[in-house]
Parts: structure tokens; C-alpha cells; sequence
């Protein structure tokens, strides 16, 4: 499996974490963050943004990648992903379907390391492509 150094695993659930604090949750209360680690080493944050119509609603994840893409990066190593009510860490928060499939866009899927921590500060390590098998991507439309 993919590592990256403690310490970096640190600062992205850190971020992430902020990120929380930031997510416009009127409707659900629950709160996502992400921290997505660019190939560059720059880090890319994100907060989920809810809206009243729900689909116009953003992920944490995607608003991270939509952020990078947006400034011309394309390349990405690994994203933290941390969620739950009242702005709390709770459980494991893992990638909805449509996330995964947008980290299929730009990432690699036995490269791309997706790290999700609980509230008692236990960690899941997973490789996009044990979250999204069989994935479709830009390959399949050469």
C-alpha cells in the first residue's frame, strides 16, 4: 500500500478537520473536510456546502479537487476525509459515489491514497481502487 510520512498524515487530518468548521451544514448538521495532497505537495482544502434544493449540494471532497483543478493542477497523491454531526469527529466518513468517481478522473486508482479517521483517532487507509472497483475513467473513452 501506498505510505506517506507520519507527520504529513497529521497535517492532512489537521486541515481537514479545520475544514469542518467551515461547512455550510443548515440541513444535515453533518459536517465534512477534506485535505487533498497534491503530486506538487501543495494541499488543497475543502468543506461541504449544502444547499435547499439538496442536488446543488457540494461534498468536501469534490470542492478540494474542483479548488486544485480550477488552478491547474491534475495530479494527486493522497486525500483526508473527516466528518460528522454538530461539527464533531465521529465515525469513519468515507467518499459518496459521485467523490469517487471524480478521484477516478484525476487519480490513479492503485496509487491514490484515501485516509479517513474516526473520533477515537482510529485510521482507515484505503487505495481508490478498493473504494471503487472496476472504476470508469478517461481510459475507457480512448
Amino acid at each position: 500500500m501506498k505510505e506517506i510520512s507520519k507527520e504529513l498524515e497529521e497535517k492532512l487530518f489537521s486541515e481537514a478537520e479545520k475544514m469542518m468548521q467551515r461547512s455550510y451544514i443548515p440541513y444535515s448538521g453533518f459536517a465534512v473536510g477534506a485535505a487533498l495532497l497534491a503530486k506538487n505537495g501543495t494541499i488543497y482544502t475543502g468543506c461541504n456546502i449544502e444547499n435547499a434544493a439538496f442536488t446543488p449540494s457540494n461534498c468536501a471532497e469534490r470542492t478540494a479537487f474542483f479548488k486544485a483543478v480550477s488552478e491547474g493542477v491534475k495530479e494527486f497523491d493522497a486525500i483526508a476525509i473527516l466528518g460528522g454531526k454538530d461539527r464533531k469527529v465521529s465515525d469513519l466518513c468515507t467518499p459518496c459515489g459521485v467523490c469517487r468517481q471524480v478521484m477516478a478522473e484525476f487519480c490513479k486508482p492503485d496509487d491514490f491514497l484515501i485516509l479517513m479517521r474516526d473520533g477515537k483517532g482510529n485510521v482507515q487507509k484505503q487505495l481508490l481502487s478498493e473504494l471503487l472497483p472496476s472504476s470508469f475513467g478517461p481510459g475507457n473513452l480512448l
